[in-house]
Formats: structure tokens, sequence, C-alpha cells
């Protein structure tokens, strides 16, 4: 069990922040475009690139790893430094530490107000992939589409199904989001309709960064996977279920999924995570050899979502699930997808894919929740939702609590704007002034 550790810094108990946790982002002071690595703790932002000029962290004699717009260059420094920084930082804040806490010049220039910064997105995300990794999301998608009986396809429980997603539309939380449009083709019609998406989800997932590079031809073993993983976030693919239904056969999402991944802006590290290590659930069949794991693999991380409508001056919780319901693992997702000799670079996201537990309350999207919109779901102003309308504002949170030891992930936030609107018979530029 991981020893109880006190901030000099004041932090609430409720805070996802604490000295255990010590996740990373990307943030600018305000007025200034300037961006720099930092570490969140209670309602502070410890700027990472002062604590470096000043040689309280210093990783090399010749070089410095955060005064950089993204976390990469610090990621790719290797496993060893992630721990150090780890270790310096906690002996830094700890009670029985003076050096910040009698210095208050040091304390002015080091620690800033997180609701006086702006965050950004904390990564260069070379390549992004998605998992279809729940296996009750699966069931029940299974189930609404297919046959019910057969709810799982032969593949499911063999092997850690995924798509290659794009990278290019990753956001941080608090980017707002453009309704899609696409083609559609409705239940009656002999040929598809241009529209935006009337079935606007989102999909409460988490991702994690790689932080590790391999060769081309160089696959991951499942005992070495874990190494190349540098931390966790919060994620939101985002998805148009009636643009996806027309388009994904024969060869999955492509539109659909392709207009918007937000994640949240703090990475928070395996090591802080480790206290929380569970069992994922009994594995039927037993995996092929190189994808069996006989280790806690699965992380007790509690996931909620909230719709906040443009009408109400409150979020309603439509959703609360747990991580550690995920068939398959990180590790053996990793593994899986490197087996065949695909490379992986610092930075790379990849997607659990939609988190669902077994009860109605607990499915990680709207097409789950409202079982495709016959059964809408009520807020608490009395609205009705089977999917995202124009102006709402999707909340997802996460954290884990243990011991007294509570670390979280803050939050991805984002708010659905209207669609563009497309005139092809004038011109071929879209009319921004719509949004």
């Amino acid at each position: 069990m991981e020893q109880k550790l006190n901030s000099f810094i004041e932090v609430s108990p409720q805070s996802d922040f604490t000295i255990h946790n010590l996740p990373y982002g990307v943030f600018s002071r305000a007025n200034e475009s300037e961006r720099q690595v930092g570490v969140a703790i209670g309602d502070w932002v410890i700027d990472l690139a002062a604590l470096e000029k000043h040689g309280l962290l210093k990783l090399s004699e010749q070089d410095t790893y955060f005064n950089q717009p993204t976390l990469n260059k610090f990621i790719e420094s290797g496993k060893a430094n992630w721990s150090k920084v780890r270790k310096t930082l906690q002996s830094l804040l700890s009670v029985e530490n003076l050096t910040l806490q009698e210095n208050e010049a040091l304390r002015q220039e080091v620690l800033v107000k997180q609701d006086s910064v702006t965050l950004h997105l904390p990564l260069q995300v070379p390549g992004y992939t998605d998992f279809y990794s729940s296996k009750e999301h699966a069931t029940n998608v299974g189930c609404m589409f297919r046959d019910p009986k057969n709810a799982l396809l032969p593949n499911w429980t063999e092997l850690p199904v995924g798509y290659n997603g794009r990278a290019s539309s990753v956001v941080v939380s608090g980017t707002q989001v453009v309704r899609p449009s696409g083609q559609i083709k409705l239940p009656n019609e002999e040929r598809p309709v241009f529209s935006s998406t009337r079935k606007l989800d989102f999909e409460l997932e988490t991702a994690f960064v790689i932080g590790k590079p391999t060769e081309l031809g160089q696959p991951i073993s499942i005992e070495n996977a874990w190494d190349h993983i540098f931390g966790m976030v919060l994620l939101n693919d985002w998805s148009a279920r009636d643009i996806q239904q027309w388009e994904y056969v024969p060869l999955g999402p492509f539109n659909s999924k392709s207009f918007a991944s937000a994640i949240s802006p703090w990475v928070v590290t395996l090591e802080a995570l480790e206290p929380f290590k569970v069992e994922g659930p009994k594995q039927e069949p037993k995996p092929l050899a190189y994808l069996q794991e006989n280790i806690a693999n699965s992380y007790d991380i509690n996931l909620s979502v909230e719709i906040q409508s443009p009408k109400s001056a409150q979020a309603d919780v439509i959703c609360k699930t747990n991580f550690k319901y995920m068939y398959w693992s990180m590790a053996q997702q990793l593994t899986h997808h490197t087996i065949g000799g695909c490379n992986v670079q610092v930075g790379d996201l990849m997607g659990s894919g939609t988190i669902s537990g077994s009860t109605p309350d607990s499915y990680g999207s709207l097409l789950e929740l409202t079982w495709n919109s016959t059964k809408p779901l009520t807020l608490a102003n009395g609205e009705t939702r089977g999917f995202l309308q124009d102006g709402d504002t999707l909340i997802m949170k996460g954290h884990c609590e243990k011991n007294g030891i509570r670390i979280g992930f803050g939050e991805v936030r984002n708010t659905v704007l209207p669609a563009l609107n497309f005139d092809f018979a004038e011109t071929s530029e879209p009319d921004y002034e719509a949004v």
C-alpha cells in the first residue's frame, strides 16, 4: 500500500490532484503565448520549466525538457526520468521540505493558479488507435443491430478488436465540437441523403499514451508492454451513429468518428495509478499464448458522464461505470497492435473503446443508454434526450480512491455547435457564420 503523503499546499480531500497524483499537462499563462510543461496539485499548476531553470529539476546538464509545447520530449527521456521527476516533486511539495515553502519569490514564480492559465493539448499525437474492448458495450451493440443470440462476432473473444483513427482530430477538453455532416441512409429510402448527423453521441473511454517507441517489424511482448505506456487520459471519442451505420460496412468507421476525439488535459502516470491495480474480468476462452497475462492488469477507475443542457444551470449525471470492467487490458491491446510488426511512437494515443458496465445506468454511450432513441433520457429540467442536441455540453470525469488516497483525471468537457451550412449549389466553401 502506498504511504500517505502530506503536501504543504492545501489540497481538498476531494481534489483529483493530490500529492499522490501529480499529472502532467501543458499550459500558458494569461496574456502569454509561450507554452510549458506543468503538473497539477490542488488548485495550482507547478511550472516545471521554472523549477528546471532554478536547478531544482535537472535531468541533464546539456538539455531542458519542460520549456516545451508538448510532453513528448520529457516522455521520450525514459522511464527512469518519469520516476525521478515524480519523487523530486513529491519531496519538494512535502511538509518536511522547506525549499519552496520558505522561499516566497520562488513560490510565486513556480506556482500558478489553475483558473488563471490556459490548458493545451498536452501531446503531439503521431497516431491514434481506437479499440472495442468492453464486452458489455459490444454485446449491447450486437443485440441492437444483429442477432441477440450472436451479439459478439467470433473474433471478439480471441483478440482486441480495433481500428486506426485520425490523430489530426484529437482535441483537448474545452474545444467546441461542430456537429458533423455526411451521408445518412434513412430506413425507407432507396438512396442516402446528405445531412448533418441526427444521432450525435459520446463514447466514454480512456486512452493510454505510448512512452517508449519501437522500430518497424519489432513486436512488443506481453511481458514488456507495460514499460511502453507512460500514462492515461480520459477520452470522449465522439460518434455520429447514423453516418456510421451507413458507412462502416465493410471497412469500419470513417467520417462518423474522424471529426473529434477529445481528451482531458492532464496525463495521469501509471506510477500514480499503481495502488489501484485490480484483476480484469476472467477471459473465456483463454487467450492465445502471446496475449496471456498472469498479473493484475486493470485499474479501479470510477467514471461518470454528465450532460448540461443550454436551458439548464446544472449538469445531469447520466452514467456511472468503472474501467475495471474492460475485457481486454491495455497491455493486451498494445501487444496485439504490434504483433504484426506495427511500430509505435512516443505520444501515440490508444483508445480503450466505449466503457460500459452490466447495468443500464452504467452504459457508456447514448446509443445504449437510450437504446438507439427508443427509451429517451429525461433530464432534471424535464427535457428529453435520445442523442445530443446543439448547445449541449458533455462532461466526463474519472477518479480512483482507496485507503484515504485519491487521484483523478479532472474532466473532458466539450460543447456541441450547430453543423456548418453547406450550399453546394453556390459555393464549395462552408458557411462558417452558421457557427
